[in-house]
């Protein structure tokens, strides 16, 4: 079964936006929860409403901000691992890493994001100079909350892989009660963020983007590793606008080609067919998952959308798939073939 939605999270640093989509006077309230983005629609009677609404989040937005003391970045103890379930598994995620580091080498910045599990902060190498995204993950909560396993296997997949559409590992070290793992700092910004300003996307540029997240994904399975949770949120644009794809803690390992698995997670909106039939499912989700962020990119929106989770996966089960008429023949043979039922055929 799917888990419940999480939300006990702070909308410290969280990000606002006004659509009129699916319904029209719609905003939606983005936080980073560890390193997933937690995303809550909101429908309201009037702009006025909607006005009132987000300015009063504002307004506790920054009233949290200004409580949120310039050391608690560096609210960390200096030693051995901590002990406890889970613990060990932690140490050697954190221990394999290509170069070593500690707390001291950074100056930390600015707070990029913050949720249970920890927090991602903007440093700055001393040494080098370079800027980073340092994520700070709270041992004991990753323990409490069951979430070893994901942290594990995202620490892993980091530290064995190298690509450029693939969010890069600088170090990875820990303190007492935290693992750090010091990212490649993408800021060109989310490319749900761009594509909401935007409403659609060129198909000239959407396949641009599609092809980077083809190298990506590829290389991925390449290694018998499935990402399984492919959505505009995960995906990043750096400074030069090349994607980077991030948050890993979904990957699952092991998967060579023909290989299957059964676990039921992902994004709601972008599970695939298979996944939504308790099936044996394998590689092809992710090219699904490429799927519905090309059509949102293409069409300014989702390929099938209910505000009801079992309407919603009925019409990714048995609803055909629909395009506009401004789509080239070229767009809809792509997405009709990333987007069939199927996963054989896809």
């Amino acid at each position: 079964q799917p888990r419940p939605p999480l939300n006990n999270f702070s909308v410290a640093e969280c990000q606002l936006m006004k659509t009129e989509r699916p319904r029209p006077n719609t905003f939606v309230i983005r936080c980073l929860q560890w390193t997933t983005v937690i995303e809550r629609t909101f429908h309201v009677d009037s702009p006025e409403e909607r006005e009132e609404w987000m300015r009063a989040i504002q307004t506790v937005a920054n009233s949290l901000k200004n409580q949120e003391p310039a050391a608690d970045a560096m609210d960390f103890k200096c030693g051995s691992p901590s002990d406890g379930a889970g613990a060990e598994e932690m140490e050697g995620a954190a221990s394999k890493t290509r170069a070593k580091a500690t707390m001291n080498d950074f100056d930390y910045l600015k707070l990029l994001g913050k949720g249970t599990f920890g927090k991602v902060i903007l440093v700055r190498e001393k040494a080098s100079g370079r800027y980073y995204a340092m994520k700070i993950l709270r041992k004991e909560v990753i323990i409490a909350k069951d979430e070893v396993a994901h942290t594990v296997t995202e620490s892993r997949v980091l530290q064995n892989t190298r690509h450029p559409f693939l969010t890069a590992l600088k170090y990875a070290f820990q303190t007492t009660d935290r693992l750090c793992f010091v990212m490649e700092y993408a800021n060109g910004g989310e490319l749900f963020f761009h594509l909401s300003r935007e409403r659609v996307f060129t198909e000239d540029r959407a396949r641009f983007y599609g092809a980077e997240i083809v190298s990506a994904l590829e290389y991925l399975h390449s290694r018998d590793v499935v990402y399984r949770d492919i959505k505009l949120e995960n995906l990043m644009l750096d400074k030069d606008g090349h994607i980077k794809i991030t948050d890993f803690g979904l990957c699952k390992e092991g998967i060579t080609d023909g290989a299957t698995m059964k676990t039921f997670c992902g994004t709601p909106e972008y599970l695939a067919p298979e996944v939504l039939e308790d099936n044996d499912y394998g590689r092809a989700v992710d090219w699904w998952g490429l799927g519905v962020v090309m059509y949102e990119m293409m069409c300014g929106r989702l390929p099938f959308y209910n505000q009801d989770h079992e309407r919603l996966f009925e019409l990714i089960l048995m609803e055909e798939i629909r395009f506009p008429r401004t789509l080239s023949p070229e767009a809809k043979s792509l997405l009709a073939g990333l987007l069939k039922k199927d996963p054989k055929q896809r």
